[in-house]
């Protein structure tokens, strides 16, 4: 048996977890890029589950991308969310749009810590988590990306 592979993806929808920091780096780079409006932010803090309905780039369909880029939309969900925190996000916008840049874990007292998502701007979420559990599954076809480009990032 072998890990799974970029490539293995193709169309076939996403649905993959994440428990550890090493996990959550495949998400990271996945969700790199994903747009939402802050309008798709949901924080269940009697089940203490955080959500987002992304729309992200297809990073996973390779050189494929320069010729026909495509996003997805998709839901990121954090479990065991004890409370959540943000900076450079004006809450009074629900229109906003927002851009992931990474997705972090930065451990606590184990196996506490702390998701934080760094969005273009300057802008940030943290959640507060009893132990790391996040899922990002596509939940919509493939569709053209409305720049009909790839996001680039100069070096």
């Amino acid at each position: 048996m072998s890990d799974a592979r970029f490539e293995d993806g193709h169309e076939a929808p996403l649905n993959l977890g994440a428990l550890d920091g090493e996990d959550l780096t495949v998400l990271s780079a996945l969700v790199q890029d994903a747009v939402f409006p802050a309008s798709e932010m949901r924080w269940d803090q009697g089940a203490g589950r955080f959500a987002l309905l992304l729309n992200r780039f297809r990073w996973e369909e390779g050189p494929a991308r320069a010729t026909s880029p495509e996003r997805v939309q998709s839901v990121l969900v954090f479990d065991g969310v004890q409370g959540v925190a943000s900076n450079g996000i004006d809450r009074n916008d629900a229109e906003t749009i927002l851009s992931i840049l990474s997705v972090d874990f930065k451990v606590g007292d184990t196996p506490a810590g702390h998701v934080v998502l760094t969005l273009a701007g300057d802008g940030a979420i943290r959640l507060s988590v009893e132990a790391l559990e996040a899922t990002l599954k596509d939940v919509t076809k493939p569709y053209v990306a409305p720049s009909r480009k790839t996001p680039n990032h100069p070096e």
